[in-house]
């Protein structure tokens, strides 16, 4: 049987095996490249195409090719150009990390998503380039990495250690990208992932209202491995999130995994459920704290290594490098776009990266040291600290003397630290009326002119929160 013959039966049945999305993603673009005997050359769009074909279906291809033709083949992978001609790749060294490439834009060719989800019941999308190889490890990252792998690890017949898993993060600082590397990774090992935005869940179980679906829509959620939602602090409707709670409860019982994110821990989730959030609490909760100097300069040096595999010669200097790494402190996203800055200054000018053209280049995102920004839930959590009372007592309708006065020291705090209203403070104390915090205000104002103790106790409170 000819090459050509044997390779459309080996598509067809990956096709079935896989299922559209995950064929469309990684297969449909492989070509033949050479075939002779029993070697064999198969060839793909990009490096990061080869690299993810290579670590997770090469055995299955080879199996696969091997049964149609009646004999064992060996099959490798190239990289074509643009013109269909093959490109040389360089072997990686044992322990080197696959490059990924920096954004749509700086790749030659756009890296098609895949769909994570369930027959019946469409995932958001996958974007292959957010891996746990391309994910750039420190100290704030460390234990949300660890923990994502395990699950991404385990097996549909392993105990689930953690569940749910909830990580937790500001914006620009990596929970996106792992959430999606788990799904990539446990998707690949074969599992049946559904990975969904909770603005996605939301839009799917109105639907499913809407439709008179909603008991397959329910059936397809129970029917998972691994459930997946992102930025769920987006979930919104006391309808959805009872159905989300009853979806936590089914596959927990069920000893399915759940990993979700969120930007900020559970117990913080104003609006959220009360079922959800304990729901939540039960399970394993992570942090990604903020990126520190060197961290953020890991993730430039790797960010220039990508570019370098596209960009022939383009190069930054390591003190351009620690420059911004110094300077662009806020998140991820930024770092982003100031490399991207200096390369298109580069390619656009041809004029090599300074530290004056980073200086032009990335001003507007280098921040002025300015006051911290103070929360709300920050002032909660230090006054109950400092006052020896839970966070829930100061939020509850509780009128003892022990839990009123920490309660008016925050609606104070409240009200002097931050630019939040007094009907926006009084909903994030409970839901109480803006009169109530307009009391508790004028209260503290008078006894802390009368009261040195009091005084010096609002003082020291607020210097915790500055630090």
């Amino acid at each position: 049987m000819r090459a050509g013959a044997i390779w459309g039966r080996v598509r067809r049945r990956l096709s079935v095996e896989f299922g559209e999305d995950v064929f469309s993603s990684w297969f449909k673009s492989i070509e033949i490249d050479r075939a002779d005997g029993n070697d064999v050359r198969l060839s793909v769009a990009t490096r990061f195409l080869k690299s993810w074909i290579d670590a997770n279906y090469k055995d299955r291809i080879v199996d696969r090719w091997s049964e149609e033709a009646g004999r064992r083949v060996s099959i490798e992978f190239c990289v074509r150009s643009a013109g269909g001609a093959r490109l040389p790749v360089r072997p990686r060294a044992a322990g080197e990390v696959a490059p990924r490439p920096m954004t749509a834009a700086a790749s030659p060719q756009p890296v098609v998503p895949a769909m994570s989800g369930v027959e019946g019941l469409p995932g958001s999308p996958l974007d292959p380039r957010l891996t746990f190889d391309s994910f750039v490890q420190g100290r704030s990252n460390t234990l949300a990495r660890a923990a994502a792998l395990q699950v991404a690890q385990s097996r549909s017949s392993d105990a689930v250690l953690f569940n749910p898993l909830y990580i937790h993060a500001g914006v620009g600082l990596g929970k996106t990208h792992l959430l999606q590397a788990v799904a990539g990774a446990a998707q690949a090992s074969g599992r049946r992932v559904l990975y969904l935005t909770a603005e996605k869940f939301t839009f799917g179980f109105v639907a499913a209202l809407k439709n008179q679906t909603a008991i397959a829509f329910k059936e397809a959620l129970r029917s998972i491995d691994l459930l997946v939602i992102d930025d769920l602090q987006f979930l919104q409707g006391k309808q959805t999130q009872a159905e989300f709670c009853h979806t936590l409860n089914a596959l927990i019982d069920a000893g399915r995994q759940i990993v979700v994110a969120g930007d900020r821990p559970p117990s913080d989730l104003d609006g959220m459920d009360e079922r959800v959030r304990s729901r939540l609490a039960g399970g394993l909760t992570v942090e990604i704290g903020t990126l520190d100097e060197g961290l953020r300069l890991d993730i430039l040096r790797q960010k220039l290594d990508q570019a370098r595999v596209q960009h022939q010669g383009f190069d930054v200097p390591q003190q351009v490098l620690a420059y911004i790494a110094r300077n662009v402190t806020q998140n991820g996203r930024d770092l982003d776009g100031a490399f991207t800055r200096l390369l298109a200054n580069n390619r656009l000018t041809s004029q090599p990266v300074t530290i004056e053209m980073a200086e032009r280049s990335i001003r507007d995102l280098v921040r002025v040291a300015e006051p911290k920004r103070i929360k709300i839930e920050d002032i909660q959590k230090v006054v109950a600290q400092h006052y020896n009372v839970s966070r829930s007592d100061i939020l509850s309708a509780r009128r003892t003397a022990s839990v009123v006065r920490p309660r008016q020291v925050a609606m104070y705090l409240s009200k002097t630290l931050t630019l939040r209203s007094l009907p926006e403070i009084g909903r994030r104390f409970g839901g109480r009326d803006h009169t109530t915090v307009l009391h508790a205000v004028r209260k503290i104002e008078n006894l802390a002119g009368q009261d040195r103790a009091l005084n010096e106790e609002i003082e020291t409170l607020k210097r915790r929160l500055n630090d």
